[in-house]
């Protein structure tokens, strides 16, 4: 790819008191193999009490950078905000604790030349191998990408910290749902909303991109409870549409699930990790149940 065919591309990262993570999120896009006057990259604090001015500093000659600030609205609204900013023909998400690998934006604008009207997700794969809970989390989403793009031009699912879309239809379409603030749900209500508005999305597992998420037993249950929370709103969402009910998945889905870290049979964690995929879900269900009747009680 040359640079007069490379197209524009707008990365934006929303942070919220990581300025370590973010460090290496920039770093990581500072070595992408894509031509320097082809890309820029948006960071938006979202109302953290870090002052994120010294750790763009390091990047002044690196990268066509912008620092953008709000007050704390949730990642959903500091990707529109950043996008509202974004000077590219597509705009590419991720998060700062990701590092992007340095093929990921010529994978995505390889994809894009073919298909310029669809949105394209990459491949999530856990930085933190020796973290049980990072590596219960990353068999859950290569489960979930199994299952849900296993035709890759017609994919039904690709999460925020991998994915780019044409400027112009993100806008068009009103963003990212901002009903519910916390990171959870609103990629998987995106993506079902840019299906329903007719469009079409691509999984690209050449668009690698590298999560750093360093999970506790504790960050481990909160994060999936709050799964749990954002798919009473994304539910919401759909029926504020007028679609049909998520039809609830054959048991065949969830046994595959928890059996598919035995394909990794090298792993003598892997019953562990099974247990903890199951844990997953029991804290899903609760956090539905909890909004639910916190929803009927106010």
């Amino acid at each position: 790819m040359t640079m007069r065919d490379a197209p524009f591309f707008s990365i934006v990262i929303p942070t919220y008191n990581r300025p370590a993570q973010l460090s290496a999120c920039l770093h990581a896009c500072a070595r992408l193999d894509y031509p320097r006057d082809c890309f820029e990259v948006i960071v938006v604090d979202d109302g953290g009490t870090t002052a994120l001015g010294a750790v763009v500093a390091q990047f002044h000659g690196m990268l066509t950078l912008k620092l953008l600030r709000q007050a704390n609205a949730g990642p959903g609204a500091a990707r529109n905000r950043g996008a509202a900013e974004a000077r590219g023909d597509f705009v590419a998400f991720t998060d700062d604790d990701c590092s992007p690998a340095p093929e990921w934006l010529r994978a995505l604008a390889a994809q894009f030349a073919a298909s310029p009207e669809c949105a394209v997700g990459g491949q999530t794969l856990n930085a933190l191998a020796h973290n049980l809970y990072s590596t219960a989390s990353q068999h859950l989403i290569a489960y979930l990408f199994s299952y849900y793009n296993g035709v890759p031009h017609a994919a039904r699912f690709c999460p925020s910290n991998n994915l780019a879309l044409p400027a112009k239809s993100f806008l068009a379409m009103g963003g990212f749902d901002t009903t519910y603030r916390w990171a959870a749900a609103e990629d998987r209500e995106l993506c079902d909303r840019w299906l329903h508005d007719g469009h079409r999305m691509i999984y690209a597992s050449d668009a690698v991109v590298y999560h750093a998420h360093d999970l506790t037993m504790r960050t481990f249950l909160r994060q999936h409870f709050r799964y749990g929370q954002g798919a009473f709103y994304f539910h919401k969402a759909r029926a504020r549409r007028g679609q049909r009910r998520v039809k609830v998945e054959p048991p065949a889905f969830y046994f595959n699930m928890f059996c598919y870290p035995l394909v990794d049979a090298k792993r003598i964690d892997s019953l562990i990790v099974i247990l903890l995929l199951v844990v997953t879900q029991v804290a899903n269900v609760a956090g539905v149940f909890f909004e639910r009747t916190r929803q009927k009680l106010a």
